[in-house]
């Protein structure tokens, strides 16, 4: 074992921001709502009711789908995934086996490494349990407000190889559906989920050949942990192999305050859970024209957004990206371009002063621009009057003692009586400087 290396595949479960739940017509809201109330004989598994897909929901996950470069498939079907737990009334859930709605697609890293997507594809979601304690007596209670909700799985390959690339994939992947606008992704709420999938293996070959076994760590709620227990699990799997003894295929949690996984059961297999298509539910088949219009529906992604800024308003990546994490700073942006060139402030200048918050987001930008450029000139006055009361200390910088650009910082803010942006001082000193070299 001389090439040990890590394949890490991340399942990630998003509720969508439907009105109704999947398969019937109740309200999908469950957060915070008195539980057991919105529901119907459909969620709650009752003998003779009948599933009716939610068309917004098939709708949003073929758009996701396509945003990571998806194919569609033609013809789709639900299937009944079995398993016996009190979250699951009907004794089974309603998921995609093996024609899910969307699959083969990939998300690129900052690196430029392609991460495929196996999947894309629709389910339903269960009760949720609460464990409280009674009359002295520990109870579980069910929930089935949750039950029903959509639920959106988004599969990726194991071509993840430590806690950090899965971190930033799962950012890049929240990014894009909060985009599209069809789920919150609060992952406070569980309305996204995350789980990982760590094997380790000799890699000695050119040929890749993946592990034979995988350890699935369940219940991540940050991206934070997500990195932590995968880290763990490498070194943990790693430390087994050395010692001559494969890793069990399990499910695992993870503590956060111990940084460590821990075992919960042993791992299911496909066939454990007896997939077959679900007979209440035709195939749904899309057709060119379909898939068109919601590929039309796309607004414009992430990656797309920061490459228009590098090109057309030269701002680095590191800054673009920036802008493009946070929409209001983007959109804020966007919109105060024209009248910040008015004011001769070039585009990266404006995304400095939004990301650094010298700018308020709730207020129009014109007024605020005017207070900056008059503050600007106020600086450069003070700045030209302390050079020419100091032109010994001038002197000696020119000299080569950087260190006196401390003095004539102190002597700015000296004669503001402290009122001066000390870091703006400094900025401009060293401009005003560098100009009389």
């Amino acid at each position: 074992m001389t090439n040990l290396q890590a394949f890490i595949g991340m399942e990630v479960h998003v509720e969508l921001n439907t009105k109704s739940k999947m398969f019937c017509g109740c309200p999908a809201k469950h957060f915070q709502i008195k539980p057991n109330t919105h529901t119907c004989p459909v969620c709650l598994g009752l003998p003779g009711a009948l599933p009716v897909p939610n068309k917004q929901a098939v709708d949003w996950t073929v758009m996701l789908g396509l945003a990571l470069n998806c194919t569609v498939n033609k013809t789709s079907k639900f299937d009944r995934k079995h398993y016996f737990y009190p979250d699951l009334p009907k004794g089974y859930q309603i998921s995609q086996y093996d024609q899910p709605l969307t699959q083969t697609g990939f998300l690129t890293l900052g690196s430029g490494k392609k991460i495929h997507i196996n999947r894309v594809h629709l389910e339903e979601d269960t009760a949720k349990l609460l464990h409280k304690t009674i009359n002295g007596k520990k109870v579980s209670l069910v929930d089935f407000n949750r039950s029903g909700v959509p639920l959106m799985e988004i599969v990726s390959a194991p071509e993840i190889s430590f806690g950090a690339e899965a971190k930033e994939y799962l950012k890049k992947l929240t990014q894009i559906i909060k985009t599209l606008k069809i789920s919150d992704c609060d992952m406070e709420k569980g309305s996204m989920r995350l789980e990982a999938n760590i094997s380790v293996m000799d890699q000695t070959t050119t040929r890749r050949i993946y592990p034979n076994y995988k350890v699935e760590v369940k219940n991540l709620n940050s991206f934070r942990f997500v990195e932590q227990a995968i880290n763990y699990e490498i070194k943990r799997q790693t430390a087994l192999l050395w010692q001559g003894t494969k890793p069990k295929q399990e499910t695992r949690g993870f503590n956060p305050k111990t940084k460590k996984t821990f075992v919960m059961r042993s791992k299911e297999t496909a066939e454990d859970y007896r997939y077959f298509p679900e007979p209440d539910i035709p195939p749904m088949v899309f057709t060119n024209k379909q898939i068109a219009r919601l590929q039309s529906q796309l607004p414009e992604l992430p990656e797309a957004k920061i490459e228009k800024l590098a090109t057309k308003h030269q701002l680095s990546s590191d800054i673009a990206r920036l802008l493009v994490n946070k929409p209001q700073n983007y959109k804020y942006f966007i919109k105060s371009l024209s009248i910040a060139k008015k004011h001769q402030l070039s585009p990266q200048k404006l995304a400095n002063l939004i990301i650094n918050k010298k700018i308020n987001l709730s207020q129009p930008v014109t007024k605020q621009l005017q207070f900056l450029t008059q503050k600007q000139a106020v600086s450069q006055s003070i700045i030209n009057q302390v050079l020419k009361d100091n032109l010994d200390v001038v002197k000696k910088y020119k000299a080569g003692k950087a260190s006196v650009i401390g003095f004539l910082v102190g002597q700015v803010m000296k004669t503001t009586q402290g009122q001066a942006d000390p870091n703006l001082a400094r900025k401009l000193l060293l401009e005003k400087l560098a100009v009389k070299k």
